[in-house]
C-alpha cells in the first residue's frame, strides 16, 4: 500500500526529472490528495480530470481564473460562463475552423514552415526545438494577427513569462512580477495597434476580431488584446511542445516514424497520441462551486483542483498498455482527436475545450509533412536522449537531429 508521503511532490526534482510514476502511484493509490503547497486538490484518474472539464452544472467552474491568468493577459473568454461565454466564443472561433481556417490562414502556415526549414534544410543538421517548434507557432500567430514578425523575440519572451507564471506553483515572486510586467509591456505594444487596425480593416486576424459582431455584441480593445495574449500564449507554447514530442516520439519508435515517412495519412493519429502520451500541458485547474464526490473523496466547495491531464492520459482504465506510444492504438479516436468529442484530455474538454485545436493541427501537420520532405533520413544525433522538461508544461528543451541534407 502507498502513501500519500510516498508519492514524489509535484513540485519536487524526482517528479520534474519523471512524473509519470507518480501519476500511476496517485492514480492507483491516492486519486484525490490535498496538496498544501499548492493549496489544492490534485486529482488524476480519466474519469474524474473527464467529469471536470465536461462539467455543464456549474460545479467545476473557471473562476480560479481570476487569480491565475487575468494578471498576466486580463479577462479573457476562458473566465467567462453562459451567454456572455457562448457570445465571446462565437466571435472568435470562426476564425479557427473550416474555410477560414482552410483558405486564408493555411497558406500562412504553409510559407512560415517553409522559411524556417530553408534556414537549415542544406545544412544536415538542426536542433528541432530552437530551429523549428519554438519559432514556427508564434511567427504564424503573429502573421495571422498582421504583427511584424521582426518582433518575434518580444513574443517569445512574453509568452515564455507568461507560461511561467501560469506554472508557478511554488509562489516565484520574480516569476509573478515578471508575469505581471509582461501584461503592462503587451497592452502598451497591442492596443495602439488594434486602435489603428480599427481604422484601418484589412484580412488578418486583427481586422476580424475588430469587426466580428455576434448578437450586438463587440470586443472592445481590451478584449482582443486579452485574446490575443491568450492566443501567443497558449498558441505558441503549447504548438512548439507538440511538434516536438511527436519528433521526440517518432524517432524513439523508428518503426513508427518509418510508417508515418511512407504514409503522411498517419500524421494525425501520431500526434493524438502524442497529446496522450506526452501532453504539452500537464496541468488544468478548476474551482468547485459547491462540494463534489470524487474518486477517493469530496471536494469541498470553494477549492482550486489541479486536474493532472498527464496522469489520466496515461489510466490503464482508459487506455491499453497506457505507458506504450503506439499511433496505431485502437482505444483512441483520430477523427474526433481534435474535437470537444475528444477521448484524450490534452485540449481539455466541454465549452471550454480549446478553440485553437484545429489550428494546432493544421500547423502539426504542415510542419512534420514539410520537416519529412526536407529530412526524409532523419534521425537523432549521435548519443542524444530526448529529456522532457518542466511540470505545468512539459516537453523536450532541444531535439539535435542529422540528416542528408537537400542537394544544390
Amino acid at each position: 500500500m502507498v502513501t500519500t508521503q510516498q508519492i514524489p511532490d509535484i513540485l519536487s526534482p524526482e517528479f520534474a526529472h519523471n512524473p509519470y510514476p507518480a501519476y500511476r502511484m496517485m492514480r492507483e493509490e491516492a486519486p484525490l490528495i490535498w496538496h498544501e503547497p499548492t493549496q489544492s486538490y490534485l486529482i488524476s484518474r480519466y474519469e474524474d480530470v473527464e467529469r471536470a472539464f465536461k462539467d455543464k452544472a456549474g460545479v467545476f467552474t473557471t473562476d480560479n481564473y481570476h487569480w491565475q491568468i487575468e494578471p498576466v493577459h486580463g479577462k479573457t473568454i476562458l473566465q467567462l460562463s453562459g451567454r456572455e461565454h457562448s457570445v465571446r466564443r462565437a466571435l472568435v472561433a470562426p476564425a479557427f475552423r473550416g474555410s477560414e481556417l482552410q483558405q486564408k490562414f493555411l497558406p500562412v502556415i504553409e510559407r512560415n514552415a517553409r522559411q524556417l526549414i530553408d534556414a537549415f534544410r542544406h545544412t544536415g543538421s538542426v536542433d528541432l526545438v530552437d530551429g523549428f517548434a519554438t519559432r514556427f507557432p508564434v511567427n504564424v500567430i503573429a502573421d495571422m494577427l498582421g504583427l511584424d514578425k521582426a518582433d518575434h523575440a518580444r513574443f517569445h519572451r512574453w509568452y515564455t513569462a507568461v507560461i511561467a507564471f501560469l506554472g508557478n506553483l511554488s509562489g516565484d515572486a520574480d516569476v509573478v512580477a515578471a508575469g505581471e510586467r509582461t501584461r503592462v509591456e503587451f497592452a502598451e505594444y497591442m492596443i495602439p495597434i488594434i486602435r489603428s487596425r480599427r481604422d484601418d480593416l484589412g484580412d488578418d486576424l486583427l481586422s476580424t476580431l475588430c469587426r466580428a459582431e455576434v448578437d450586438g455584441v463587440r470586443m472592445s480593445d481590451e478584449d482582443i488584446k486579452a485574446f490575443c495574449s491568450l492566443l501567443l500564449a497558449a498558441g505558441g507554447e503549447t504548438t512548439d511542445k507538440a511538434i516536438a514530442s511527436i519528433f521526440a516520439n517518432l524517432l524513439l519508435h523508428p518503426d513508427q516514424l518509418a510508417a508515418v515517412r511512407a504514409d503522411r495519412g498517419l500524421i494525425p493519429r501520431a500526434f493524438a497520441e502524442t497529446l496522450r502520451f506526452t501532453p504539452p500541458v500537464h496541468m488544468i485547474m478548476r474551482q468547485t462551486a459547491q462540494a463534489v464526490s470524487v474518486s477517493g473523496g469530496t471536494i469541498p466547495a470553494g477549492a482550486t483542483v489541479t486536474c493532472l491531464i498527464g496522469a489520466a492520459n496515461r489510466d490503464s482504465d482508459r487506455y491499453r498498455d497506457p505507458d506504450t506510444f503506439d499511433i496505431f492504438r485502437d482505444d483512441l479516436t483520430t477523427t474526433t482527436a481534435f474535437s470537444a468529442a475528444a477521448d484524450h484530455l490534452a485540449f481539455a474538454l466541454g465549452r471550454h475545450f480549446c478553440v485553437g485545436a484545429l489550428l494546432a493541427k493544421a500547423e502539426v501537420e504542415t510542419g512534420v509533412n514539410q520537416l519529412l520532405d526536407a529530412m526524409p533520413d532523419v534521425r537523432l544525433a549521435d548519443g542524444y536522449d530526448p529529456v522532457e522538461q518542466g511540470v505545468f508544461t512539459r516537453g523536450p528543451q532541444s531535439l539535435p537531429v542529422v540528416f542528408t541534407p537537400a542537394a544544390g
